[in-house]
């Protein structure tokens, strides 16, 4: 999860000092912590990494987290900017890192800490982003040696100026940047209020809010919470880069082992799911449903693969429909709401889920007999297919309403932004903005396309009525209905 690697203005100077063949001495906590560096060979690199990544690799092998012997990886400059690349061949699902929970940054971190009992009643981010923001102006933080290796900012849409912003005009990526900062923003504006000014012997240093999205972008960006459900930013483990050539995420696993000198803790095991040869850089899956917007937003990147290309539908059941209550009931109980939101990717088809909820949704007074408690409880089943073709029609009318609102929210078109990307030099930020409006715009086409098609085979189409008399045995070969059970029909 390493960006391009910048560094805190705030860290202090000394943490910028060359390393030397000599003993190394840092104040942690109030502690002398005396670094070896008799074997930092390893870490010999061309052109030479940055003394604050010596210092924190040191202080993981003081930490006992690696072992300059045993230890797999390395850091290393790649193209992501900095990255970990294998010191030896490394087998598919090896272990190659471990980290013991003391290095864990969660919220059982902030609650031992001396603003834990301050935090009690915040979500579990923000604890971890006061925590984080708070240490980061601590010059003798505990934290230090990591912190000083968190870059300065990222290219998330969160760290985006106004003008940078103005680039994502019609993207969701631009509305779910601002409902994020504003929701940080007011989390943070509480914090201030209850917490931080209160108790100023805690917080002698002015923290601001740029200081508190830096805190909130980090933990986006780094924290796992895949095995707990518990965010949890893990030293060095979050140096790994994703690739889309990984197609596995289940890369991790906890298990109590010795986590340094006559100790043993419960650890936080990173391992690879393909071989790596000696050399090559090791890499992890940062989520294989994340589109690219989710990847700009969390990450500060898009992948140019057109998979990733996707765009995310909101439909709603308007409070003015006359069976408002049910509908929503059975959204609710398949896992949506009045307001849903679905994921259409490139080249792939839209999902059942979204069918089924547009065909609950366009139920109208022709059709609201599926709406009956007989019916109700197996309505979600029955809406798999068509239900009639007044309703099938709304389906369609509602999606192509959807794609061309949502192409006129563009001020480009696509032929525009093919342009732009042929010509390049656009910069890392507006490259990630025209490929994000890029395939959500081809995505749009790609919907609307369908469901032109699907608008002309209306009338081809097997609806609800017609299955149900075939099942009950109503209609004849050629599409005839009977008026009782074709078997029981007395032949001439």
């Amino acid at each position: 999860m390493s960006t391009l690697f910048s560094f805190s203005p705030r860290s202090p100077h000394n943490a910028f000092l060359p390393l030397t063949r000599q003993r190394l001495r840092q104040r942690r906590g109030g502690l002398l912590v005396r670094f070896s560096l008799a074997s930092l060979d390893f870490l010999d690199s061309d052109p030479p990494l940055p003394p604050a990544v010596q210092t924190f690799w040191k202080w993981m092998t003081e930490e006992g987290v690696i072992s300059s012997s045993t230890c797999p990886l390395k850091p290393a400059y790649v193209p992501e900017g900095l990255g970990l690349i294998a010191r030896r061949d490394i087998a598919e699902d090896e272990i190659i890192l471990r980290v013991p929970r003391r290095l864990w940054v969660n919220p059982d971190t902030v609650a031992a800490s001396e603003i834990g009992y301050l935090c009690t009643d915040l979500k579990p981010w923000a604890q971890v982003s006061l925590f984080l923001t708070r240490e980061r102006l601590r010059p003798n933080s505990s934290w230090r040696f990591y912190i000083d290796i968190l870059p300065e900012k990222t290219n998330s849409t969160i760290y985006w100026s106004e003008e940078e912003l103005a680039e994502l005009k019609g993207t969701l990526l631009l509305r779910m940047t601002k409902e994020m900062k504003e929701y940080v923003k007011s989390e943070f504006l509480k914090i201030e209020q209850e917490i931080i000014r209160p108790n100023k012997e805690l917080f002698p240093s002015s923290i601001t809010l740029d200081d508190f999205y830096w805190a909130f972008g980090m933990i986006r960006s780094r924290a796992f919470s895949r095995l707990t459900g518990q965010l949890a930013m893990l030293p060095l483990v979050d140096f790994i880069n994703h690739s889309s050539k990984i197609t596995r995420e289940d890369n991790a696993e906890e298990m109590n082992g010795p986590a340094g000198l006559f100790s043993w803790d419960l650890l936080f095991c990173l391992k690879s799911t393909i071989p790596v040869k000696e050399g090559e850089q090791v890499f992890i899956q940062y989520g294989l449903k994340k589109n690219n917007a989710d990847l700009a937003l969390y990450y500060g990147f898009v992948e140019r693969n057109s998979a990733r290309d996707a765009y995310t539908f909101t439909f709603s059941i308007p409070e003015s429909d006359p069976y408002y209550g049910d509908k929503v009931e059975i959204a609710k109980e398949n896992d949506l709401d009045e307001t849903a939101y679905f994921d259409v990717f490139m080249d792939r088809p839209i999902t059942q889920a979204m069918l089924q909820y547009l065909r609950v949704a366009a139920i109208q007074q022709t059709d609201a007999f599926l709406l009956e408690p007989v019916f109700k409880s197996s309505i979600w089943a029955t809406v798999e297919l068509p239900v009639s073709r007044p309703n099938e029609e709304i389906v369609c009318r509602m999606v192509l309403d959807a794609c061309e609102s949502a192409l006129s929210g563009y001020h480009t078109t696509v032929e525009e932004d093919q342009k732009l990307l042929e010509v390049g030099n656009l910069g890392e930020r507006l490259d990630i903005a025209v490929r994000v409006r890029l395939g959500g715009k081809l995505v749009l086409q790609q919907i609307q396309l369908e469901f032109k098609e699907r608008q002309l085979k209306l009338d081809a189409f097997e609806y609800y009525q017609e299955r149900r008399f075939k099942e009950l045995g109503l209609v004849g070969d050629i599409g005839e209905i009977y008026c009782q059970p074709k078997d029981s029909v007395p032949s001439v």
